[in-house]
């Protein structure tokens, strides 16, 4: 076998072994199965907390919302005449689904310039700086799930705008979001 041929085989081998973990979890309504199957979650959970305040239960509410757990999810594409895809519905990426440009603000405002959508410490740092962001502007309590999903979804201004009002669908989300929140408090007390 060639040099090329062999080094060619070998980068397509490191390559394939390579990429992440983004396999969703199973049993995703149960907070001590999704952290005994995935023990990084609660560490990336925990250091996001204690840096900036949101409850792991309210990050694990958002994130199965957002992604399933998903560390590499993406809004489905858009289609016209139902068949020619016409990109994504928007740019929204990762754990967290944020989008392209509220990422680039996460990155400059905490000099993470390195960090990935796809990388659940990042996801839950971004989540925690975002939300500890609405408490901070919108008076929205860390351990209210429900709005912080909504300032989350309509961001800080259309929160404030209380542009939700509107979208009956985002309220019964937000709901939900909250419902999932308190669920996961409850078996958090028993598995961390």
């Amino acid at each position: 076998m060639s040099r090329l041929l062999r080094m060619f085989v070998l980068l397509a081998f490191v390559a394939a072994c390579g990429g992440g973990n983004y396999s969703i979890p199973r049993n995703l309504n149960n907070a001590c199965s999704i952290l005994k199957q995935r023990p990084t979650y609660l560490k990336a959970m925990q250091r996001s907390q204690h840096k900036w305040g949101i409850p792991l239960h309210v990050q694990m509410a958002t994130i199965h919302q957002e992604s399933k757990f998903l560390g590499n999810a993406r809004t489905p594409y858009k289609y016209v005449l139902g068949v020619i895809p016409m990109g994504r519905q928007s740019s929204a990426y990762g754990y967290s689904q944020a989008l392209d440009g509220t990422w680039d603000d996460y990155r400059k405002e905490t000099n993470s310039w390195g960090a990935r959508r796809d990388d659940i410490y990042d996801a839950t740092d971004f989540i925690g700086w975002y939300m500890a962001q609405s408490t901070e502007d919108l008076g929205i309590s860390p351990l209210d799930a429900s709005n912080q999903y909504l300032a989350y979804h309509e961001g800080r201004t259309g929160y404030a705008r209380r542009s939700y009002r509107s979208k009956s669908w985002l309220t019964r989300i937000s709901a939900n979001v909250g419902a999932q929140s308190e669920l996961y408090q409850q078996q958090l007390l028993s598995c961390t």
